[in-house]
């Protein structure tokens, strides 16, 4: 009995170890957890290189090469679309000052607060947040943050994927020789099924950049490829990235002036879309490798987003999945890796049987 609570007690003060580890080494560790996940993508292509030749720097080099590209086009893609909502400024600013005019109304109306009230109310949290930090000050140091951590990111991704022999030894050394091949048959899995995964994701995340953008222009959305690829973008956050993305579609549509039939229409392909995503694009494109419970996907949002915030709550599936996967492949952790599974998997509508 002594031992069982002894054991207890120390798993419990590791892992509250590993939390408060992993919480105040945020900037350190979230950037090379990034360039981690990153780096297994491009491991299948490296090696592909390499056997045709290519020397590794090389092949390195070029996966590197391919993602920064990637990004690149996002990037480019959203601040083409944004230079279009600097030319309507003036009529947004319009039709949010209308919005907010009837929503100040309608407060009045039901709550007995004037708009003088309101005003004063709004006027004195602005004034909080202002002796804070000014905008343009908070704005210039998120977007030179963001810049670092996107070339430590890179940084990182060249390096794991230059060193990953290195880093393959140095598991080895760790490993008792007659556990050696079990501990490259679990890293191999963790590795493969994060790419496949990530790769399917990537992929579906393309298809919902297109079927958004065909049902946001056939109802007249006007910036419909930036509401699109936003859409698409943060699907990365399951459950609350949907949501959100759809949020802020209708927030500028209504910005924009769109009538309640468009707003209507947003939501219906909302609705549409997370169908053909749920019953036919993860089951056909992403799989059912990675496959979690709710429970434990929540869950494991929750608590990343508390420790990591947003790099978290994107890094939050996968690793919970590579998790499980390590779980699967050690008796004494496989009570562990049920836990966090499913036994129920998505289904594709072609495999369903309707009568």
């Amino acid at each position: 009995m002594g031992k069982t609570i002894s054991k207890t007690l120390q798993v419990t003060f590791t892992l509250v170890l590993i939390v408060i580890i992993l919480y105040y080494g945020k900037d350190v560790l979230a950037p090379l957890a990034i360039a981690g996940i990153l780096s297994m993508l491009f491991v299948s292509p490296s090696l592909w290189m390499e056997k045709k030749g290519v020397p590794r720097w090389a092949s390195t080099l070029i996966a590197v090469g391919i993602l920064v590209m990637c990004i690149a086009g996002i990037g480019f893609l959203l601040s083409w679309q944004l230079q279009n909502f600097a030319e309507q400024i003036s009529s947004l600013k319009q039709n949010l000052s209308q919005m907010l005019s009837n929503l100040q109304h309608w407060i009045q109306d039901r709550f007995d607060i004037d708009q003088a009230k309101q005003r004063a109310i709004t006027e004195t949290q602005m004034k909080d947040q202002s002796t804070e930090r000014s905008s343009v000050t908070q704005l210039a140091s998120v977007f030179f943050g963001l810049l670092v951590d996107f070339i430590l990111v890179i940084v990182y991704t060249y390096l794991l994927l230059f060193y990953r022999s290195r880093l393959k030894n140095f598991l080895l050394k760790l490993t008792a020789p007659k556990d050696q091949e079990k501990a490259m048959e679990i890293v191999d899995s963790v590795s493969q099924v994060a790419a496949n995964y990530m790769t399917g994701l990537a992929k579906m995340i393309v298809v919902l950049w297109i079927l958004y953008g065909v049902g946001f222009t056939a109802i007249g959305v006007e910036n419909a490829l930036f509401f699109a690829v936003i859409c698409g973008l943060l699907e990365l956050i399951p459950f609350i990235g949907n949501l959100t993305g759809t949020a802020i579609t209708v927030l500028g549509v209504t910005a924009q002036g769109g009538e309640t039939n468009m707003i209507l229409g947003v939501i219906l392909i909302y609705g549409v879309v997370q169908f053909v995503q749920t019953y036919l694009l993860e089951p056909l494109i992403v799989g059912s490798e990675v496959h979690i419970n709710p429970l434990f996907t929540i869950f494991s949002l929750v608590a990343a987003e508390a420790v990591w915030g947003i790099p978290g709550m994107i890094l939050a599936i996968p690793l919970t999945g590579m998790i499980k996967i390590i779980c699967d492949r050690i008796p004494r952790l496989q009570p562990y890796g049920y836990l966090i599974g499913s036994d129920k998997k998505t289904k594709s509508l072609w495999k369903r049987k309707f009568f």
